[in-house]
C-alpha cells in the first residue's frame, strides 16, 4: 500500500545543490508537512507514494528555491525614483521619502507587490530589512512566503516609524519575546550601519540580538565614501570598528562589503562572519565590485542579494547569480566565479549566510521543501547540456513555471495562486 505525501513533484531533471552537486534525471521530490521526505528517481517514487497533489515537472529543472540574502521590499513603492545617483544622494533621498511616506498600509501594499515578483522569479525567501516590518511580514505570511525579518535600528533625527532609538531596544525586546518562528526561520535584528549608529548602539543591538539567537544584519563597506566617512568618525574603517567591537561572528551577516582590505577579509573568516553580495545594486551607484574570490579563497560564506528595488530595480536573484558569475571575470580570471558557485551562493549558501543551512537550500530529506521548477522548453535553454551553466548563464527569472514554499503551491502554470496579483499591483500603482 501507498504512503501518503502531500505533494510529489515529479518527472524533471532534480538540481539537489547537495554536497556532491547531485543531479537526478527523471527525478522526483516527496513532501510531507511542508518537509522533503524523500529525493530519488521519479518511478521509484511515484511507486512508493500516493499524493494528494502533484506538479508534472516533465522537460523541466527542479531545484531549491533562490534565498535572497540583502533586500528592502517594500522600496517597490519608489522604484525608479533614485536612479543614477551616488549611494550619498541615494540615501538622502530614500530617508526624506521613507519619512514622509511610509506607513503600515503602505509598507504591506509595496511587500504584496515585491512578493509576487519574487515568487515569479523563484524566490522563496528573502531577509528583508525595513520599517514597519510587522505589517510586511503579516503581508508574507498571509501569501505562505518565507520572509525573514525583525527591528531596524538607524539613529536618525525622525524615523519613518516615529520610534526614537531610546525606545527602540525595549521595543525590539518585546518583538523579539514575542514573536514565534516558523520552521525555517530564525529571529532577525537589523543595525543598518556603522555610520548611522554609534560603537555603543552597535553593541547594544547586537548584545540584544545574541540575547535571543538572532541572527544580526548590518551595511558595512558599501563604498569608499562610507569607508573614509566611518573612519573619520571613529578611528577605523567599518569592519575594523565591528572586529574591534566584538562584533564580527557567525551570526553577523554584513551587506555588500565591497571596500575591504587583506586583514579585514581575514577577520571575516576567522569569525565566521558572512556576507551578502549585492553585484547589480553596487554597480549600480558606482560602488564598485566586491572581492568576492578572494572572500570566498578566505572561506568566507557569502550569499547573493538584490537589495531593494530602488538600488537594483528588481528582485530577480537570478540576475544576480548571472551578474555575480560574470562581473568578477573583468579582471581576466574567467575562473574566478563559477556558475556552480554562482548558483550555490543563490541557495544553500545563501542559507547558509542567514543560519539556515539545515533548513534550507538544497533539496534533501528533512529539509523544508522550498523549490521552484524551470521550463526548459524555451529556445535560450536549449539543449540543457549543464545545469549549473544554464542557470548562471541564460535562464531568465521568466522561464520560473512553479514555487513551493513548505510543501504550499505558490505559483502553478506561472499563475500566482495564493495572492491576488491583479489587486496588488492596482494598490500599489494608486498609491505610487
Amino acid at each position: 500500500m501507498s504512503e501518503t505525501v502531500d505533494l510529489l513533484v515529479h518527472g524533471g531533471d532534480v538540481l539537489t545543490v547537495d554536497e556532491a552537486g547531485t543531479v537526478v534525471r527523471d527525478g522526483a521530490v516527496a513532501v510531507r508537512a511542508g518537509e522533503i521526505l524523500a529525493v530519488g528517481p521519479a518511478q521509484e517514487l511515484r511507486a512508493r507514494y500516493a499524493a494528494a497533489e502533484d506538479i508534472d515537472a516533465e522537460g523541466c529543472l527542479v531545484l531549491p528555491g533562490l534565498v535572497n540574502t540583502h533586500t528592502h521590499l517594500a522600496m517597490t513603492l519608489l522604484r525608479g525614483r533614485a536612479d543614477d545617483v551616488t549611494l550619498q544622494r541615494f540615501l538622502e533621498r530614500m530617508l526624506k521619502w521613507e519619512a514622509e511616506l511610509l506607513s503600515p498600509k503602505n509598507v504591506a501594499a509595496a511587500v504584496r507587490v515585491a512578493v509576487a515578483e519574487s515568487v515569479r522569479a523563484g524566490v522563496t525567501s528573502a531577509l528583508d530589512m525595513y520599517w514597519f516590518h510587522e505589517a510586511a511580514e503579516r503581508a508574507a505570511r498571509e501569501s505562505g512566503w518565507r520572509l525573514h525579518t525583525g527591528p531596524t535600528f538607524m539613529d536618525v533625527p525622525d524615523p519613518a516609524d516615529g520610534i526614537a532609538y531610546e525606545d527602540r531596544l525595549a521595543w525590539a525586546r518585546r518583538d523579539l519575546a514575542d514573536r514565534a518562528h516558523r520552521p525555517g526561520t530564525r529571529p532577525v535584528l537589523f543595525a543598518h550601519s556603522t555610520y548611522t549608529l554609534s560603537p555603543s548602539q552597535l553593541l547594544d543591538i547586537a548584545a540584544l540580538a545574541r540575547e535571543f539567537g538572532a541572527l544580526l544584519h548590518l551595511h558595512a563597506a558599501e563604498n569608499a565614501t562610507e569607508v573614509a566617512t566611518v573612519e573619520v568618525r571613529h578611528g577605523k574603517r567599518p569592519v575594523e570598528l565591528l572586529d574591534s567591537l566584538g562584533l564580527l561572528g557567525p551570526d553577523v551577516l554584513l551587506a555588500h562589503a565591497v571596500d575591504l582590505t587583506g586583514p579585514e577579509i581575514a577577520a571575516l573568516a576567522r569569525t565566521g562572519t558572512s556576507v551578502a553580495h549585492c553585484p547589480v545594486s553596487n554597480l549600480k551607484l558606482g560602488c564598485g565590485i566586491a572581492p568576492v574570490p578572494r572572500l570566498l579563497s578566505a572561506g568566507v560564506t557569502v550569499g547573493l542579494g538584490t537589495d531593494g528595488a530602488v538600488s537594483s530595480n528588481t528582485l530577480d536573484v537570478l540576475g544576480a547569480v548571472r551578474q555575480a558569475a560574470l562581473v568578477h571575470k573583468a579582471g581576466g580570471d574567467p575562473t574566478a566565479v563559477g556558475a556552480e558557485q554562482a548558483v550555490r551562493m543563490a541557495t544553500i549558501e545563501g542559507a547558509r549566510a542567514l543560519g539556515l543551512g539545515d533548513h534550507l537550500g538544497s533539496l534533501e530529506a528533512g529539509k523544508r521543501a522550498d523549490l521552484i521548477v524551470l521550463d526548459l522548453g524555451r529556445p535560450h535553454l536549449c539543449p540543457p547540456h549543464d545545469p549549473w551553466s544554464m542557470l548562471a548563464y541564460a535562464a531568465h527569472a521568466p522561464d520560473v513555471r512553479d514555487t513551493v514554499v513548505d510543501g504550499r503551491v505558490l505559483m502553478r502554470g506561472r499563475t500566482l495562486t495564493t495572492l491576488d496579483e491583479a489587486a496588488a499591483l492596482a494598490e500599489l500603482g494608486a498609491l505610487a
